[in-house]
């Protein structure tokens, strides 16, 4: 059984900050089933020195009740960050926003946003997405096609 609630998704700084304890900061919605992605938000989560990230995993029902416009494929393709304002980030728009609001990515954040870069950090981001879970696994057993697709392997029939 994985466990995606993200009020028990404990990082190695500790548990990550849920949207209730943080209801005013922007919300980083990633792929709670997926190592890679774990990994990747308890960096964010220690580079958030200045407390302004929430964190909740895509298979949370918090998610579709509040973001119901945005598809579960959608959202299994890309992290998305939403601010409190409105405004959504998805995959290379959301590593570049992220890159503006915390320290420790300031030093990237010139190369992310070069003008006309975006392209190429969408590419990239896109390569690394579809071969999450090649690169340090799921947290538990695939259900219907969700390990096939994102193993990069087609259904047959």
């Amino acid at each position: 059984m994985t466990n995606s609630d993200p009020s028990t998704h404990v990082s190695g700084t500790g548990r990550l900050p849920t949207i209730a304890e943080r209801p005013g900061a922007d919300i980083v919605i990633y792929d709670g089933d997926c190592r890679f992605c774990q990994g990747q938000v308890e960096r964010l989560h220690r580079y958030d020195w200045l407390h302004r990230l929430a964190f909740v995993s895509l298979h949370d029902p918090v998610v579709s009740d509040r973001w119901s416009d945005v598809t579960h494929d959608a959202l299994m393709q890309e992290m998305y960050v939403m601010t409190p304002d409105g405004r959504r980030y998805a995959g290379a728009a959301a590593i570049r926003y992220l890159s503006r609001k915390l320290p420790p990515l300031w030093t990237i954040a010139g190369l992310l946003h070069l003008p006309g870069s975006l392209p190429l950090w969408r590419f990239l981001y896109a390569v690394v997405a579809r071969h999450r879970y090649r690169l340090r696994g799921k947290t538990g057993p695939c259900e219907g096609d969700t390990c096939a697709v994102h193993f990069g392997e087609r259904r047959k029939g």
